[in-house]
């Protein structure tokens, strides 16, 4: 019995963004033609717009629902850059009276990292905590960098570099100590660890559509209903979406956001649980590798992402000799850098490997035969770039 080879290239870069699941297209092709739901959902003078803004709210409830909250808590945005923008400089500008202190830590998401240096140029004070090797956060790290002039804390979910698992729980409550209010950028979260607002005790959660199966162009913040959590709006004219983001909605993407994340509430731990299996499958191969070691750890990481340096190869030299692999140095929002990733500097990787590293990460579409193809690429490709030269 013969196998057949998968088509190349082979998508391995499912951290950077997922495919749309056909389920998802589908429901979102409901609302573009003139024949279909195509009205400006702010339009509640006629049918039309009634319709539309029914599919938004409908989204808006299976949005919340993956993270056990209030649907009138889910605010739309145009992605996960947006939310943590809205959450960081909306929240700060909004709360000066309660601190001008911010915590977060120096391998965040660039838009969570920017942002908070955008920030320090407006007068606002930043802690930039540093993680350990597994890429976390601890309570302890965080309680030692609070202060009573501390307005928020924000600590990514998910490392979108390495897979790694802050306990988002222990950190929000030990920000609550203080009187700080907790963000956490869960792009890479939803469908891969529980997520739940109330028992997790978040503040603010940005989330992004296209991480999860759903379009790009739209993500959310959750902003918890409560008079101490105000944010002030970054984008102005019509006042949609409680006064903190104005502009039409975009009915199609946020009805493909609210059925992404509803299959992701339904499938995401079948889906897990397959991962899980190429994980091995993929480590297990790269063991057997001369000079392949792991930036990532799979006892408090999600099996999505794999970090590996190639000792004795250069990261982006092997990027291009594996053309039949659609993989990155790291975030993609970082990817036009020559520069060794800057989360793997920051958990102390020698900056020689950093540059030698490279992220796979996994999905839903992603199949047994396409990892035995890519151990096989990079085993030859490796391989080759050690070879000495004549």
């Amino acid at each position: 019995m013969t196998t057949t080879a998968p088509s190349l290239p082979i998508y391995l870069d499912y951290a950077a963004t997922t495919p749309v699941d056909a389920r998802v297209a589908e429901v979102m092709q409901r609302y573009l033609t003139v024949d279909q739901l195509f009205a400006n959902p702010a339009s509640r003078s006629h049918m039309l717009g009634w319709q539309a803004e029914q599919a938004v709210e409908q989204a808006r409830r299976q949005v919340a629902d993956a993270i056990n909250a209030d649907p009138r808590e889910i605010v739309w945005t145009s992605g996960a850059t947006e939310a943590d923008n809205l959450a960081l400089t909306g929240f700060m500008r909004a709360n000066r009276a309660r601190g001008l202190h911010l915590v977060t830590s120096t391998i965040e998401h660039k838009a969570v990292v920017d942002t908070a240096k955008a920030l320090e140029s407006e007068g606002f004070e930043v802690t930039w905590l540093t993680p350990g090797p597994d890429g976390r956060i601890t309570p302890e790290q965080l309680r030692g960098a609070l202060r009573d002039d501390t307005a928020l804390v924000s600590l990514m979910a998910v490392n979108n570099e390495l897979g790694s698992i802050n306990d988002i729980e222990a950190l929000a409550r030990v920000a609550h100590e203080f009187g700080a209010a907790f963000h956490t950028d869960a792009a890479q979260a939803v469908g891969r660890i529980a997520l739940d607002v109330v028992a997790q005790q978040v503040d603010l959660m940005s989330l992004s559509a296209h991480k999860a199966y759903g379009p790009k162009g739209v993500g959310a913040l959750f902003v918890k209903r409560h008079p101490d959590i105000r944010v002030e709006a970054l984008i102005h004219g019509g006042g949609h979406e409680r006064g903190m983001r104005s502009g039409t909605l975009p009915t199609h993407q946020i009805a493909g956001m609210g059925e992404a994340f509803a299959l992701m509430q339904r499938e995401g731990g079948t889906d897990q649980a397959a991962i899980e299996g190429l994980y091995k499958r993929f480590v297990e191969g790269l063991a057997t590798l001369d000079g392949a070691v792991l930036n990532s750890f799979a006892d408090h990481a999600v099996p999505n992402i794999v970090n590996v340096a190639f000792k004795g190869v250069d990261g982006e030299a092997l990027l291009m000799a594996l053309r039949d692999l659609a993989i990155s140095t790291g975030s993609a929002c970082n990817s036009a850098s020559v520069e060794p990733s800057y989360v793997l500097l920051g958990i102390g990787v020698e900056r020689e490997l950093a540059h030698s590293s490279l992220r796979f990460s996994f999905g839903r579409f992603t199949r047994d035969t396409e990892i035995d193809h890519a151990l096989a690429l990079i085993r030859h490709a490796v391989q080759g770039l050690r070879a000495p030269t004549r």
